[in-house]
């Protein structure tokens, strides 16, 4: 199991490569990105992300389909496979349907136009030359000159047991959000199969953890924060990440609240419950 970390897009584009160069120093398996409206844009955060590396492992998750046309999505996609081989993890999804009504992108059927667009984005990234007329994806024997040289996965964001189906089905793999207790995931990996899962978790550290923890719950509509977060120190966070592992996480992102006061500092620490998971004893750290 891999465990990784998330940059939010509350933090201001300047303070971005900090926290990025912070995560590549420490030795972090996987930093995470998102595209939420309206904040900052999931492919100009990747690409400078991974040009600032060398090691690192970058994640979107996600990438909006409404607001993109297959066609550039596939494009986009590639150029990133293809320029920083093997070192991308993106993710696609439905979107919040209230932001997409808000820049007029809003689908009627947003299942629908998932299937569609991520099957048509994977036969895209596959170098295979695409036609389809569906309700929302419409491609006239359109082929990447350009399309990834090795295997480009897929994966799908998914909440409802529907959307999990949906994701296992036609992706390479199915992201979760933050909120999900270790009985939530198991109930996820007993409708997506043997698809590879990755969680988001709420994760707090430091003075301060349970204020921030609290304010998550509020933030979020939780009834209870118990069995949604983490919170201590490396060792602690480290063996309560086990619960998400067993229950069927292959990849669990710890996540910060928006107000956590070392962005920098979250990541390496992220990094050292990666090295405390992976088994490295304490004098090698």
């Amino acid at each position: 199991m891999n465990v990784g970390a998330i940059a939010l897009p509350q933090l201001p584009p300047e303070r971005f490569r900090g926290v990025v160069e912070a995560a590549e120093e420490a030795g972090l398996e996987e930093l995470w990105l998102w595209e939420d409206c309206f904040l900052t844009s999931g492919v100009a955060t990747v690409s400078a992300a991974l040009a600032w590396t060398d090691r690192l492992t970058v994640g979107v998750g996600l990438l909006p389909v409404p607001l993109r046309n297959v066609a550039i999505a596939a494009m986009e996609l590639a150029t990133l496979h293809r320029l920083f081989p093997g070192r991308a993890r993106i993710g696609v999804g439905h979107g919040v349907q209230d932001w997409m009504g808000q820049v007029g992108a809003r689908a009627g059927s947003p299942m629908t136009l998932l299937r569609e667009h991520v099957t048509a984005l994977r036969e895209l990234l596959a170098g295979e030359r695409v036609t389809v007329d569906g309700r929302y994806v419409h491609l006239d024997g359109v082929a990447l000159d350009w399309p990834p040289t090795a295997a480009a996965p897929v994966l799908v964001g998914a909440s409802g047991p529907k959307t999990l189906r949906l994701a296992g089905e036609i992706g390479d793999g199915v992201i979760i959000s933050a909120g999900n207790t270790p009985d939530d995931v198991r109930a996820a990996r007993a409708v997506i199969g043997d698809s590879p899962l990755v969680v988001y978790l709420h994760t707090a550290t430091g003075p301060g953890a349970a204020e921030r923890l609290e304010g998550e719950r509020v933030r979020w509509g939780y009834d209870t924060i118990e069995d949604r977060a983490v919170s201590g120190d490396a060792d602690a966070v480290a063996e309560q990440v086990g619960r998400w592992a067993e229950a069927g996480a292959d990849t669990v992102v710890l996540q910060p609240a928006p107000d956590d006061p070392d962005p920098e500092g979250f990541v390496r620490f992220a990094a050292t419950v990666a090295t405390i998971r992976r088994g490295t004893p304490a004098a090698a750290r």
